[in-house]
This record gives structure tokens, sequence and C-alpha cells, in this order.
């Protein structure tokens, strides 16, 4: 299953003799095992809609472990829309949204492109649906509100355009560096309310024993998703960092399962290999890993494979990132989960917090630049990130750049602009190694 190139060589256009063609790497055996979860998944939930079972949709920061628990197939509408802006399919959705059913442009792209997708299951809109990562008309949404509060306007909007219900669970915005008990127990009464509302609606039945079960897998999955990025501190580092983007999907959408147990374990095996041999999945010429970078924000879809092409242009390794650890969630019960989710995502979290996690990542993995995506789509995050970057800076002593991108809208980027500002970053941080080197 392993990818295949043609490695003869060619005439360039002058009639000398062209190198041959570098093969391609085969995939890693873990990301044919989360390519395989994912179909499945789709699969499942279309299964599940013929034979009249319920299928909800849900929020990606959602206490995935309850649905788990119950046995409910369900899809996660922001994972799948960033498929659809990386396979660049987005633009009819976006058209239609801005056109036809006429919402702003300034809205997310993630829900510019479901509330599209939705109108076309609800029978409002004539659009061709990719085939791949086919979403099912929901018969219910789950939903929180810890990443931002235009997620809870978009659930509103489909729970009214499909007659269907939400079960919500709001969370608090935190002043401190930790969830006070007070929050803790508002949580909890709504999640436990939740429980008992959701077995009524669909039928199932709580079952503590399960749950606990449910719980163990996720617990061990965070611990592997976490120690596969923190395994990116070795110098050079044994991955692209780019490639962890790939394997979100299985945090986001199968927290609770012992197949992304499989898959996670089989990835740090993967990295370890690296590590023993003094390998890397990064690759560039000439010279390797010569920058270390972080990452702040979520991945312009759109445009990743060409971030990536630019990076390596230049020997920069991304080996951190704000964006996947969202979704590393620890907790020991269902006070624990109250905790967890509510101190999880960016709409919760207060400009110190940030900053204190942002602080420690920098030195944990020897990061030499800051790369920030300023996200037409995420304003919450856009509003907080200048005073980061800043104060970060300050502290730190680690430069930056910013571009202005879109997690799945493709209008909201420029190639040129993205080179410029990290061939200006590389000239920073090339002059601070050769101060550094000099003493």
């Amino acid at each position: 299953m392993s990818e295949s190139a043609n490695i003869g060589s060619s005439v360039n256009t002058d009639g000398q003799q062209a190198p041959p063609a570098k093969p391609k790497r085969p995939k890693p055996k873990s990301m044919i095992m989360q390519n395989e979860q994912n179909a499945a998944m789709f699969e499942n939930a279309r299964i599940a809609k013929e034979k009249g079972e319920m299928v909800g949709w849900s929020a990606s920061i959602f206490p995935q472990e309850i649905a788990e628990t119950l046995g409910l197939n369900v899809l996660y509408p922001e994972n799948q829309t960033a498929g659809v802006a990386a396979r660049k399919q987005a633009d009819p959705f976006l058209m239609a949204c801005e056109g036809e059913l006429g919402y702003s442009n300034d809205l997310c792209a993630y829900a510019k492109l479901n509330l599209a997708y939705a109108s076309v299951l609800a029978g409002e809109a004539d659009i061709p649906l990719p085939e791949q990562g086919r979403l099912v008309k929901p018969d219910f949404l789950l939903l929180t509100n810890n990443i931002c509060n235009q997620l809870t306007k978009w659930y509103e909007n489909l729970a009214r355009q499909m007659d269907i219900p939400i079960f919500f669970i709001d969370t608090c915005y935190n002043p401190y560096d930790y969830v006070t008990e007070s929050r803790v127990r508002y949580v909890r009464a709504q999640i436990d309310r939740l429980i008992e509302e959701l077995c009524a609606f669909t039928g199932k039945t709580w079952d503590e024993e399960r749950f606990k079960k449910v719980m163990a897998i996720s617990q061990r999955n965070s611990y592997l998703w976490e120690r596969a990025n923190n395994l990116l501190d070795r110098k050079p580092s044994p991955l692209n960092g780019f490639e962890l983007f790939n394997y979100m999907a299985c945090m986001v959408c199968n927290r609770g399962k012992d197949s992304t147990t499989a898959i996670l374990e089989q990835l740090n095996t993967e990295i370890e290999e690296h590590i023993r041999n003094g390998t890397s999945t990064y690759r560039s010429e000439p010279g390797g890993e010569v920058y270390r970078v972080s990452w702040d924000g979520i991945a312009c879809w759109p445009y990743l494979s060409h971030n990536l092409r630019t990076l390596k242009k230049y020997g920069i390794n991304m080996v951190a990132s704000s964006y996947g650890k969202a979704w590393a969630i620890e907790y020991e019960d269902l006070d624990g989960m109250a905790k967890a989710y509510s101190f999880a995502s960016t709409n919760g979290d207060n400009a110190t917090t940030m900053l204190d996690r942002r602080y420690e990542a920098l030195k944990k993995f020897g990061v030499e630049g800051t790369i920030y995506h300023v996200n037409r789509s995420c304003k919450v995050m856009d509003c907080q990130m200048m005073e980061i970057q800043r104060q970060l800076r300050e502290m730190a002593g680690v430069p930056f750049t910013s571009f202005d991108g879109d997690q799945a809208d493709y209008r909201n980027f420029s190639e040129e602009q993205f080179e410029t500002r990290i061939l200006g970053l590389v000239e920073i941080m090339k002059a601070n190694q050769e101060a550094k080197k000099n003493g």
C-alpha cells in the first residue's frame, strides 16, 4: 500500500539529461492505519443511517467519551471540512454559502462549508458532494463552547434547519491558570443532565463500567499523543512536524477507541526507530534541519503542502505547535472531565495561561522562531495572538513572523506573502545562529 513514483530520467528543454526523480517515501504503517480508521468512521455512520440508527454531529472538543460509552455513531464537521479544504474542494460550498444561502463572508470558513453541505443534505441546495469523507444527515448535535462562540451560532442554525436537538455544555472563561471548583460543579451538573437527556433521546443506557473502560482508553491515547509530540524535542527532530497534523483526526474523532491506541503506539514506535537510527522523516536540501520553529494557530489546510515545501526550502522544521496538543485531554472521572474540557481550548483561556504554555514549549523544543497564522476564520484566536507574540518575544527572545491565511477558505492566503515573511524570519534566525556561534 505504499506510494509509487516514476523514477526514470527525462530530458530538459535545453537537451540536457535531467537527474532521475526521487521516489516518494512510502507511507508509514501508522498513517495507513489512520487513513483506514478515518474511512471506517464515515462508512460506519453511513451504514448506521441506512439501518435506521441515529447519527450525530459533534464539535471537536466535546467530551467524545460520552458518545463512545453510549455506542453512538458521531461525525465531526470541523474535521470533515478541513479535509474538504485540504483536497481543494471548498469552492462550490463557499460560493453557495455566501451566494444563494446569504451568509456573510466574515463567518468561520468551517461553518460556511458545513452550512452549505448541510443545505445539500436538507434538500435546499444542489452542490455535488465529494466522494471522500461524506457526512450523513444528523439526528442530533453535540456542542460545547470551549472553542469559540461562533460554533454555538453555527450549530443553532443547523438545529433549526434540520429540526434536530442540540445537547450543549456551557463552559466558563477562566481568569486564572486553573479551573475553580464552582466552575467544575457547574459543568459537571451539565454533563450529568446531558447524559440523562441523550439517553432518553437515543434510547441508549449509560453503563458506568463501560465509561471507565472508555475513559482509560482515552487517557492512554492522550498520553501517547502527547508523547509523540514531545519526541520532537530531539535535535535534529526525528519527524517532520507537519506530519503530526495528519494524525489529528484520530484524536479529534476517536479519542476513546482502541484503534486510536494502535495507531499512536505504531506512530511512537516509528519515531523511536528514527531516534535509534539517527534518521528523520524531515528532508531538506541542502543541510537537513537548519532551523527549528513553532507554529501558532490552526493549520492552513488549503495550502498545507505549499507551507511545508516553503519551510523545507529554507531548512525549517516545525517541531512544536500550540494547536495539536489541545486534544491531549487528561482526567480520571466525571469531575475531572468537567475540569479538563473547560480548560482545553481557546475560549476559556486567559492570555497569561496561553503565554505560559507557549513559553514552556519554546524552551522545551529549542525553538528559534515562531510562525503565527493570522487565521481570518478564527477571530478569537487572532485577537489574542497579537499581544501573545509581543510578550513572548520579550520573554523568550525568539523572533516571529505572521502571515494572513485561513483554515479552509483558500481566498484568504497569498503564496508570495507567505514566502516573503518566511524569508524575513530566516534572515533573523540565521543572524542569531551566527551571533551565538561567534559568542
